[in-house]
């Protein structure tokens, strides 16, 4: 049984929670496409599956587990309204799922959140408040709220019925092409790799499993190899979506068990990564969402005759600064 810092107890949630949350997202959450590219699989010498999560709701993976966490609340008769806390792609997937399900949300988002993720979240009826992620705690500025307001916190990756939501996109990957041997996803604070990794070990457990984060952000690599929690300074990179200083603690048991590396890639191999989508698979991905996709397409984990499954987990980047990041790695 997992503790917390605090010594609580920790509910890790399981392959049967995974399967619980398809359940409640069924209808609701897109089924992505699962996209292919020969031009990427010649480039690798794999055969790779792109699970395009940049095609569901809200633009990103999160609805999923945004979606499950709010149902599941309503399920247990609280019915009260939701606080969390995001950069951006939590918070619009948020707001958008308790919008559909009549529920009031308050998101807490730093200052220099994307304005396109900012005007998103307030679109879907969400209240936002902003802090500076340099210097304050979004997490107890997310507990003080939600406190006051009589509202259940949920974090963007460190819940139970969050991580549960987050692995239906790769047991839907998996489902549609079969097994894997190699399964690669983007790593912010863990709760898509977590998921990820439930489900493939019950529905492709040959599969290696393997969380990529930017390089100015790797705690999650420091934990892995340290084997416990490592928390770092607030990074900085183009992948905003993954700028967290620590994975969570509900996840972090399922990664040490599961998952088997945890690599990194630059912001250059970012804005490549991107200009490879755009260019030849003619999709928008944000640099966040390229993260696995830039490790297998660039070499950082080598891949050869191999079955990969690749999770691009969003495409919410306005064009402006698509436009802009080209032109500064040119500079």
């Amino acid at each position: 049984m997992a503790t917390s810092a605090a010594g609580e107890t920790l509910r890790i949630p399981t392959f049967e929670d995974v399967q619980r949350a398809r359940s409640r997202i069924a209808g609701v959450a897109h089924r992505t496409p699962v996209l292919t590219s020969r031009t990427a699989d010649a480039a690798t010498g794999a055969r790779l599956f792109f699970k395009a999560e940049n095609f569901q709701r809200a633009g990103a993976f999160k609805f999923r587990g945004a979606y499950n966490a709010i149902a599941a609340l309503q399920e247990s008769g609280q019915k009260r309204g939701v606080v969390a806390f995001s950069s951006g792609n939590h918070a619009q997937a948020i707001a958008y799922a308790a919008r559909l399900q009549g529920v009031a949300a308050t998101i807490v988002m730093p200052k220099d959140a994307p304005e396109m993720k900012v005007a998103a979240t307030r679109g879907y009826g969400a209240d936002v408040v902003f802090y500076d992620r340099y210097t304050e705690d979004r997490a107890a500025i997310g507990a003080k709220l939600a406190a006051e307001r009589g509202a259940a916190l949920i974090p963007p990756f460190d819940h139970p019925d969050v991580i549960a939501g987050q692995g239906t996109a790769v047991l839907e990957l998996i489902e549609e092409v079969g097994e894997l041997d190699l399964i690669v996803t983007p790593l912010g604070g863990g709760g898509l790799l977590a998921g990820s990794a439930l489900s493939a070990r019950e529905r492709s457990p040959g599969a290696v499993v393997i969380g990529v984060e930017p390089e100015a952000g790797n705690d999650g690599q420091q934990s892995l190899r340290n084997g416990e929690i490592v928390r770092i300074p607030v990074p900085k990179s183009i992948a905003d979506g993954a700028l967290t200083n620590h994975v969570g603690e509900h996840n972090f048991p399922i990664l040490r068990r599961e998952v088997r590396e945890i690599a990194t890639v630059s912001d250059a191999q970012l804005v490549e990564t991107m200009r490879f989508f755009a260019e030849r698979m003619k999709i928008i991905v944000e640099p966040t969402g390229c993260l696995a996709a830039a490790a297998v397409l660039q070499g950082v984990l080598p891949s050869a005759g191999q079955r990969v499954g690749v999770v691009i987990s969003g495409g919410n980047v306005d064009l402006a600064t698509f436009c802009a990041l080209f032109s500064d790695i040119r500079d």
